[in-house]
């Protein structure tokens, strides 16, 4: 029986050295020149660190870019609340999400049940798999899970005939 997975994956190692930009650009740029700001990834988080809004709000826009140059989707980072840090900096903690979270999937194969097609969906750990007699039907089904309002970037993986 053909079936596929829907997952979430971003690429960590892109994710470095999408951080080494930023670190060399900040380093260069006349702007940042004597600043405390800084970027950091302590574990599958990323750490913004900046002395003033303006300047972390530029740090956010050159993550972004240099993120959007190695091809890592943005909607796959959550950014934290801005919050105070010592000697007068602010501290942000932006969030890469891996895995498609449980709602997210329950709302996938809600999605698919209503759509009527010849399709089974289950959700596994923090993918889904779906499954179904016809190729064509799968990818009916892919098409329609790309239409969804999902802020998370998904992939279709491990097609299988």
């Amino acid at each position: 029986m053909p079936s596929f997975d829907i997952v979430s994956k971003t690429d960590m190692t892109s994710v470095d050295n999408a951080l080494q930009g930023v670190i060399k650009e900040m380093q260069v740029r006349y702007d940042f020149k004597g600043s405390k700001s800084e970027i950091s990834k302590p574990d599958e988080s990323i750490l913004i660190i900046a002395d003033d809004e303006l300047k972390r709000r530029q740090v956010e826009e050159l993550l972004l870019t240099h993120l959007t140059r190695k091809g890592v989707d943005t909607g796959a980072l959550e950014f934290g609340k801005t919050e105070q840090a010592g000697g007068n900096t602010v501290r942000q903690m932006v969030t890469v999400k891996q895995g498609v979270q449980r709602d997210i999937a329950q709302k996938i194969v809600k999605a698919i049940k209503q759509s009527k097609l010849k399709t089974q969906a289950s959700i596994q750990g923090d993918e889904v798999r779906v499954s179904g007699k016809k190729r064509d039907d799968l990818q009916a089904t892919m098409t329609m899970i790309k239409a969804l309002d999902i802020e998370l970037p998904l992939q279709f993986e491990n097609f299988r005939d």
